[in-house]
C-alpha cells in the first residue's frame, strides 16, 4: 500500500538519511514534506492527508507528545525515530506504531513501513466493509469495525461519541463502546444523520439534547445528564438545529 508520510527532525543530516533511506528501500512511502519544529509540523499537518509521520522525539521549542497533543483526531500512523530508549513507554501510551533508534537500521525501518503499511490495508479494507454494509435495508443503522467483521447500532441508540486519540467513544444510554476510529470518520458516517459536532472532543445526537447552557461555547447536557462543552466555533452551528 503506498503511504504519504512526512518527517518531523530538526537535524537536517538525519532528515537526509531517512529521505534517502525510504526512496531505497521503501518505494512504497511518499515523503510529502520535511518540518524542524513542532510548528512547522503542524502547519503541514493540517493542511495535508498523510498516512505515515516519521517523529523524532527531542526538538526545538517541544517535543514529539507537545505536537500529537495538539492532534486529537489525527488519522496517521506515528514511527517515533530517536536516539533515546527512555520515551518508549510515552510512545505507546501514544499509539506509536513503531520505535525506531537511531542510528537507523535499515531492517527495522523496513519492518516500521511494512507494519504502518499492514495496518492501513486492513483499515481500508474494513472501512470497506462498513461502506458495503451501509444498503438501504439497514436505513437507521450504524456498523463499527470490529477485528472480526463489524457490531452494527441504531443511530437513535448513540447519545454522543467522545475523541480518544486515534479511538472514539461511542456513548450509549448505560454502555460506551470504544472503537479504533477517529471522531473524524464518525463526524462523516452520521453526517446524514442529526448530529453536531459541537466541540473537537464531541459529536452530539442532537435528539439527545435536553439542555443548553449559555456561555462563550456554552455546553449541552444530553439525555443520561452528561454534560459537554461547546466550543465557540461550533455554537452556531448547533443552535440552528433549534
Amino acid at each position: 500500500m503506498n503511504l504519504k508520510a512526512l518527517i518531523v527532525e530538526d537535524e537536517a543530516n538525519s532528515r537526509e538519511i531517512l529521505q534517502n533511506y525510504l526512496s531505497k528501500y521503501c518505494e512504497n512511502v511518499t515523503v510529502l514534506g520535511e518540518a524542524a519544529s513542532i510548528k512547522e509540523a503542524l502547519a503541514f499537518i493540517q493542511q495535508n492527508e498523510l498516512d505515515l509521520v516519521f517523529l523524532d522525539v527531542e526538538m526545538p521549542y517541544g517535543n514529539a507528545f507537545d505536537l500529537l497533543d495538539q492532534l486529537p483526531d489525527r488519522d496517521f500512523e506515528t514511527v517515533f525515530v530517536t536516539a533515546y530508549n527512555q520515551y518508549a513507554m510515552e510512545a505507546l501510551n501514544n499509539h506509536a506504531a513503531y520505535y525506531l533508534m537511531k542510528p537507523i537500521n535499515i531492517d527495522e525501518l523496513i519492518k516500521a513501513v511494512t507494519y504502518v503499511s499492514d495496518i492501513k490495508t486492513k483499515e481500508t479494507a474494513l472501512e470497506d466493509q462498513v461502506l458495503n454494509a451501509q444498503l438501504p435495508s439497514v436505513e437507521g443503522k450504524i456498523t463499527l469495525p470490529q477485528q472480526d467483521g463489524f457490531q452494527v447500532l441504531n443511530v437513535n441508540d448513540i447519545l454522543y461519541c467522545k475523541a480518544d486519540d486515534n479511538y472514539t467513544e461511542i456513548h450509549l444510554e448505560k454502555k460506551k463502546i470504544l472503537v479504533s476510529k477517529t471522531l473524524k470518520y464518525f463526524e462523516e458516517a452520521l453526517s446524514q444523520y442529526p448530529f453536531a459536532r459541537v466541540h473537537k472532543s464531541y459529536l452530539v445526537n442532537v435528539n439527545e439534547v435536553v439542555k443548553y447552557r449559555k456561555g462563550k461555547g456554552g455546553s449541552v447536557v444530553v439525555s443520561n445528564g452528561k454534560e459537554l462543552l461547546v466550543s465557540a466555533s461550533k455554537k452556531k452551528e448547533l443552535l440552528a438545529y433549534f
